[in-house]
């Protein structure tokens, strides 16, 4: 009796493990591919004026952290805003927000 209770606890758990390394995929995959893309940190001097502008126009008195930038010229911004919360904002070259 204690090996039918090991193996079925052992197969629910095999069951589990497999399942936890899937990758979860918004919709049509699209997230997936913008999660997977590497970002290089760039100086904050280094940004395209756009964004700058979009910047400080959108999110008034934020502090910017940290700058990255991927292979398709898509900008990940950390910002910290006027009441202390930490965000993270994608825009394009040309300052246009992308909804991650």
């Amino acid at each position: 009796m204690k090996n039918l209770v090991f193996a079925t606890a052992l197969a629910i758990g095999s069951l589990t493990i497999g399942t936890a390394a899937t990758p979860i995929i918004f919709h049509d995959g699209i997230m997936e591919d913008i999660f997977l893309q590497d970002y290089t940190e760039v100086a904050a001097s280094d940004l395209p004026t756009p964004i700058v502008n979009a910047l400080e126009t959108d999110y008034e008195g934020a502090m910017l952290n940290k700058a990255y930038v991927d292979d398709e010229n898509n900008y990940k911004l950390e910002i910290t805003s006027q009441d202390g919360t930490a965000t993270v904002l994608y825009a394009d070259a040309e300052g246009n927000w992308l909804e991650m």
